[in-house]
């Protein structure tokens, strides 16, 4: 799994191409390069953005975990698929994003997008919303102690 280091401000033309920014394209095996897939985040109001392996590593969990007769598990892969696209890089490391997402997201009319590594994929939010984020995790640290304080160095038992 490719860990994405870093968040980028990049433009969105008026034909939602995006490029990809090349310290994310250095990060990625040769051969996960130019096929992605687009979806809306199940948490968040961004999208983002799975190279095709980690697509797949996703599925892979997905189909370990559910029963597709089972009307719950069913009706949660049908919002997992949906507004879900694959894209390609053009030539000059480009992806078209269709406004269909962007609209989810309110970037449909935004001229700068941040692009922020995570854990095998990367999140596309509106730079306003972006920003605003950050200031609503003020206390990072009492976050951090929250989820990792006691779980971080523990002595064998």
């Amino acid at each position: 799994m490719t860990i994405f280091i870093g968040d980028y401000t990049c433009k969105i033309d008026a034909k939602g191409r995006v490029m990809l920014p090349a310290a994310f394209k250095k990060q990625m095996p040769q051969a996960a390069q130019d096929r992605f897939v687009i979806k809306k985040d199940i948490y968040e109001k961004c999208l983002v953005l799975y190279p095709m392996d980690e697509w797949e590593r996703q599925n892979q969990l997905i189909r370990q975990n559910i029963n597709p007769y089972n009307k719950e598990h069913n009706r949660f892969l049908r919002e997992f698929f949906k507004d879900t696209a694959e894209v390609e890089t053009d030539s000059n490391n480009r992806f078209v994003i269709p406004s269909r997402l962007l609209n989810l997201v309110d970037i449909g009319k935004e001229k700068e997008v941040v692009l922020a590594g995570q854990l095998g994929k990367i999140e596309i939010w509106s730079k306003e919303l972006y920003d605003k984020t950050s200031e609503e995790i003020a206390d990072f640290g009492a976050l951090a102690d929250k989820i990792l304080g006691g779980n971080i160095n523990k002595p064998s038992e």
